[in-house]
């Protein structure tokens, strides 16, 4: 029996959401934290098509088992019509609380997911964080296999990370018919993996793969509504200067972009990894910033002559610009975008983190090892550059 990782997501007193792609653990976290609840398992055929059938009878299975206060409803977004009755039993105020998981907000926001809004918090759940594994794994296989629960746990990593982007395909994708031709979107998934970590340009993409443009924005619609996938806006608060406007890619897991991304003699492994590393410290940084109460907003900068900070936490009292490189050691032309941010925004706090061992202080730019900066995200504790 394989050894349950604590996590670090907190869950609410009340009924909520919680949303996560498939693998990340939300419904090995709830069976840990509430072996008592009453467990709707939507995935199950046999419940999947009692439920479908008749979405009420959550009501029946409610009212017979009165002693059960939590009720878990896994994989909501395959019965989405079960929103309604759920609704009806909490404008009975009953002193319940539902928690309903879904790896896909893209079918309840079609059929009622408003109908919940403000009665139901909304959290996100993602793969481990640094801080709760970092005994267990060495930084280059993060960096090549991820971060993924089922992964972590798989003795052959790179044979279920290729299995998980299939099934993925298979059955978020062909079975739930979010697109027509699972060919191009085969195709438009390995063009697309050029973009993380990089401005996204829609148009390239389509020519990469030869499909039309509009279908490509579609097709990064779907990455992000089973939150596989992220774009990340560029910071514009008072610019002082001219920006460029396209966000940024990100695959919401090193080891899943990593698998994805075609290697073959022409390929740059230094430039592969550099994006791998960009991609699990945004990983890293939105799922401590998930998990805490008083979260920062995520951006990155980039001016339009050229100057790029991988990303700004943006909080009411701080400012971060935070650098990423895949080096061990610190030249001055990497310090150099943080130097013009910090022109336009002295009252930010520059951080550069690279693949080297010791911790510096350079023009006034704190210099870490990217471990040590992973060991200090931990949800609810700001970040100490002390």
């Amino acid at each position: 029996m394989e050894t349950y990782i604590p996590r670090k997501f907190t869950s609410p007193n009340k009924s909520f959401f919680l949303f996560g792609a498939r693998g990340t653990g939300k419904s090995t976290f709830l069976r840990n934290n509430y072996p008592n609840g009453l467990w709707v398992d939507l995935l199950l055929p046999n419940e999947f098509r009692t439920y479908s059938a008749k979405p009420e009878r959550i009501i029946e299975l409610i009212n017979g088992n009165p002693d059960k206060k939590t009720i878990i409803i896994d994989e909501i977004q395959k019965v989405p019509d079960l929103l309604s009755a759920i609704h009806s039993i909490i404008e009975e105020k009953r002193d319940l609380q539902f928690i309903l998981t879904g790896s896909s907000a893209r079918k309840l926001r079609k059929e009622g997911l408003n109908l919940l809004a403000g009665r139901l918090l909304y959290k996100t759940f993602h793969p481990f964080l640094f801080n709760e594994i970092k005994d267990k794994y060495e930084e280059n296989d993060i960096l090549k296999i991820g971060l993924l629960p089922i992964v972590f746990s798989s003795t052959t990593p790179k044979e279920t990370l290729e299995a998980y982007v299939s099934l993925y395909i298979k059955e978020e994708v062909q079975q739930e018919s979010l697109v027509r031709n699972i060919g191009n979107f085969t195709r438009f998934l390995e063009a697309i993996s050029f973009s993380h970590g990089s401005l996204l340009n829609i148009s390239n993409v389509a020519r990469e793969c030869e499909i039309e443009r509009k279908v490509v924005e579609n097709y990064v619609k779907i990455l992000e509504d089973i939150l596989l996938a992220d774009r990340l806006q560029v910071f514009s608060k008072r610019a002082k200067r001219a920006i460029v406007k396209h966000p940024k890619f990100y695959f919401f897991d090193t080891g899943v972009f990593y698998t994805l991304r075609p290697k073959g003699p022409l390929d740059n492994p230094e430039e592969i990894d550099g994006a791998a590393l960009e991609g699990l410290i945004f990983q890293q940084l939105k799922t401590w910033n998930a998990y805490s109460n008083n979260p920062y907003q995520i951006f990155f900068w980039r001016s339009q002559g050229g100057a790029e900070v991988d990303f700004i936490l943006y909080g009411e009292k701080n400012i971060y610009a935070i650098e990423v490189k895949n080096t061990n050691r610190i030249r001055p032309a990497d310090l150099r975008s943080l130097k013009e941010f910090a022109k336009d925004y002295p009252q930010s706090r520059q951080i550069f983190l690279y693949r080297g061992e010791n911790q510096l202080r350079r023009n006034n730019i704190l210099c870490m090892p990217v471990k040590k900066f992973l060991d200090k995200l931990i949800p609810n504790v700001d970040i100490e550059l002390d």
